[in-house]
């Protein structure tokens, strides 16, 4: 049997002496994991709250548009590793922190030789900082009384690193650097410099503005490149060469980085769509890095154009411009005030969303509705004279009147009367429920009901409400609402048929250039067809225009914030210019090109009565003109108002064998019937005489009973002969004043000179009317029932008057 041998006094001395070794090796452990984590406690890591600092709202490619300082002053855009450029990561890792990723928050190598340097000299002069012992030190520096270059104040930074370490990722890390690097005067971090100083993101840095920006926090006031281009140089050609010599970069790369000169903008905050930034910081105030959806390029460029444009107006006009794009109803330029830092023009004012007085731009929605209420096509005959809507007697921005238009010749020239007829006939509340289904909610007065005003501005809206309800013209009738981020809904919502909004839009695409207002030769992209409309409020306070493309819709504004008026700027004059000016600047390619719907026909009719043509006889189309019609639809002209001598319409006649007319119970033997076609009283004073004459009512035949066709009296112009001269009195600079009156009329009567409107008169009773003008003159007086006259005559001036010129 053999013996089991025993241990040696040797091996168990061995033995113990371990076991002591490892119980030492862990209470030291233990004691060191003890205290770390008790000083962890007692001195908390303070990191920057991920929801704080400042804020920057940024075009759709980058570009910053606005950046809103935080609490401290500092612009500061947030980005991550993945947000910058390699390129940069190389130059910063290569000459800050090579071992980075395998430190634990500090260099033993790099602290050993900076603590051996620090004997030697009495001072640190290598620190051995890692990029954690950086960061440490930027987000909580150290005291004044420590100095960050002294053995206390390298020791915080070691204690502060190895805590970030211990909480954090390298990842975390390095986007705190990313974020927080000093980089001079209020900018932190590198996306902020790279836009500050280079004017560009910071994901397009060269091999030379890399290392720029990896070396300027080392030194931000010694090295900052807008005053201290020579030194900034100098620091970065070290870093160009430690990449160099360390094989990250090649030779040729850094030879050819190195040419590049420093060159750097002065800094100053971007301040590009400033009032559409605050509008959407305000927004969303979490928000640290907010996306628009507008274009840098264009926004700059619209800018530019409306300061210059504005320059030439009145010191306390101001402008606002939104274009958007129609296939995303995203904003691709937004100007909400025409000098965001002048305050004589009220910059602080978004006049993209102010609610104003739209004036006349709400005219080509209810001509759109009454398409499609089969109330009218393209050439129904309107009339633009003066009329009484209950009370309400509105007139022409030119105070003149035009007789008989067509419904698209109304819309081009803006006329207020036609409009205001159709609004009759439409209903106003119906017509406003329309708009807000669509998106234009109106604001009226306290109290106040739809009236027929709205249709003339008496309303409020936005110039965004707008610009998204004008985008239905080329969305097929469908309008929304304009979008700022890409998160932002469009809120489709249909406002018109296709037909009608195509109808509406060929309209307003083909202004004569006689039209007032109409763009000057040359003035737009000929490959770019805009159909526009002008609006003016009352008193002159708005002046606007708005244009739709097949690609874009642009929506101007011109006037003064503070609601004062600005006597001769309005849309035509003021608004529309500046419109084609942006239209022209626009791409034009890749726009939708609407195809005339299936609904939409083509067809000729006759005027006064309205029918097509091939169903009219020829004695009864006294015009024929080419119309659009939606769902072949083919409205007669509209009755007359209220009782009168005329009635536009269809007459069926019986005459005797003279032409004379047979009324009742007449008979005469060789009778027959005839038929007339009429027009709308209020049209007579414009009619030619061969249309007057064909639309005549024939004699009533001798022996015959009145009929109630004829007026109660024929209608007559006291005061003044047809055809007579006058002369202005000698050394008088006084209008010439003539006394009228009207006879045979019954009601009130209305005066018109050249067309214009003078006033009004009842029965009877005399009206005083200025000459101001010499020349040809001609004054109308028109009754409520159609009957008018008319005289002419000769203004003269005052005897030497030509002499003295």
């Amino acid at each position: 049997m053999t013996a089991i041998p025993t241990a040696t006094p040797l091996a168990s001395t061995r033995r113990s002496r371990a076991w002591r070794w490892l119980r030492a090796v862990l209470i030291t452990v233990g004691v060191l994991l003890l205290a770390a984590f008790t000083l962890d406690r007692l001195f908390p890591l303070h990191l920057p709250a991920p929801d704080t600092g400042s804020t920057v709202v940024l075009a759709r490619d980058g570009t910053p548009l606005r950046a809103f300082a935080d609490s401290d002053g500092v612009w500061r855009y947030p980005t991550t590793a993945k947000q910058v450029s390699p390129l940069y990561l190389q130059a910063l890792l290569t000459y800050e922190d090579r071992w980075f990723y395998r430190h634990p928050g500090v260099n033993p190598y790099a602290l050993l030789r900076g603590f051996a340097g620090g004997i030697v000299h009495g001072h640190i002069v290598s620190g051995g900082s890692t990029l954690t012992m950086q960061v440490a030190r930027i987000i909580e520096p150290i005291s004044s009384e420590f100095g960050p270059h002294t053995f206390r104040g390298k020791l915080v930074q070691i204690f502060r690193a190895l805590q970030l370490e211990a909480h954090l990722s390298k990842a975390q890390i390095l986007d705190l650097y990313l974020n927080h690097a000093p980089f001079g005067g209020p900018i932190e971090g590198v996306e902020a410099a790279s836009w500050a100083y280079l004017g560009k993101p910071a994901t397009r840095l060269s091999h030379a503005e890399a290392a720029l920006l990896a070396v300027l926090p080392q030194s931000p006031s010694r090295l900052r490149p807008d005053r201290r281009a020579q030194a900034a140089r100098t620091a970065r050609d070290k870093v160009l060469r430690r990449m160099r010599d360390l094989g990250v970069w090649s030779p040729a790369e850094v030879r050819d980085a190195a040419i590049e000169p420093v060159v750097a903008r002065s800094l100053r905050a971007p301040l590009s769509a400033a009032l559409l930034a605050e509008r959407l910081q305000r927004q969303q105030p979490a928000s640290r890095r907010i996306t628009s959806t507008i274009d840098a390029n264009l926004q700059r460029a619209a800018e530019d154009r409306v300061g210059a444009y504005l320059s030439r107006l009145p010191p306390h006009t101001s402008a606002a411009l939104l274009v958007v794009d129609n296939a995303t109803l995203e904003a691709r330029i937004y100007v909400g005030t025409s000098d965001f830092a002048n305050p004589q023009r009220h910059g602080y004012i978004d006049m993209v969303a102010a609610p104003r007085s739209p004036g006349s731009t709400l005219k080509p929605f209810l001509y759109g509705l009454a398409l499609d209420d089969g109330l009218i096509h393209s050439e129904s005959l309107l009339v633009d004279a003066p009329q009484d809507f209950g009370g309400y007697k509105p007139g022409n921005f030119d105070e003149a009147f035009s007789g008989p238009v067509s419904a698209a010749e109304a819309l081009q020239r803006s006329l207020n009367v036609p409009a205001v007829d159709v609004l009759d006939r439409v209903g106003s509340s119906r017509f406003v429920a329309r708009l807000a289904a669509g998106g234009v909610d109106l604001g009226l007065p306290a109290g106040a009901q739809p009236n027929l005003s709205i249709i003339l501005g008496g309303a409020s809206t936005r110039l965004e409400n707008l610009v998204g309800a004008y985008t239905a013209f080329a969305n097929g009738g469908i309008a929304g609402t304009p979008r700022y981020t890409a998160d932002q809904p469009a809120r489709p919502r249909r406002l018109l048929s296709p037909g009608a909004a195509w109808i509406i839009r060929d309209i307003l695409a083909h202004n004569p250039a006689d039209v007032e207002g109409a763009p000057l030769a040359g003035a737009i992209n000929r490959h770019a067809s805009v159909a526009w409309k002008t609006g003016t409020s009352y008193g002159y306070r708005d002046a606007w225009s708005i244009g739709v493309t097949d690609r874009w819709t642009i929506g101007v504004w011109i006037g003064r914030p503070d609601g004062t008026p600005s006597p001769g700027q309005y849309g035509a004059v003021t608004a529309l210019p500046l419109l084609f000016q942006i239209a022209d600047m626009l791409p034009s390619r890749g726009g939708h090109v609407a195809a005339r719907p299936a609904s939409v026909s083509q067809r000729e009719i006759c005027w006064p009565l309205g029918g097509a043509l091939e169903s009219t006889a020829p004695a009864l189309c006294r015009q024929h003109r080419t119309a659009w019609l939606l769902d072949d639809a083919l409205p007669p002209t509209f009755a007359e108002r209220g009782l009168g001598a005329w009635s536009a319409g269809l007459i069926t006649l019986r005459v005797d064998g003279r032409g004379h007319r047979l009324s009742g119970a007449c008979h005469a033997p060789h009778e027959q019937a005839i038929q007339l076609a009429r027009w709308p009283a209020l049209a007579t004073p414009w009619l030619s005489r061969d249309d007057r004459e064909s639309a005549a009512l024939p004699p009533l035949a001798p022996g015959c009973a009145a009929d109630s066709l004829d007026s109660a009296n024929p209608l007559r112009i006291s005061g003044l002969g047809d055809g007579v001269t006058l002369r202005q009195a000698p050394n008088s600079d006084q209008p010439l004043r003539i006394n009228l009156r009207a006879l045979g009329a019954q009601g009130p009567v209305q005066w018109l000179l050249n067309g214009r409107l003078q006033g009004r008169s009842e029965a009877g009773t005399t009206i005083s009317i200025d000459l101001p003008q010499g020349g040809e003159q001609r004054v109308t007086a028109l009754a409520g029932d159609g009957a008018f006259a008319t005289i002419r005559f000769q203004v003269l001036g005052a005897v030497g008057e030509s002499t003295r010129r």
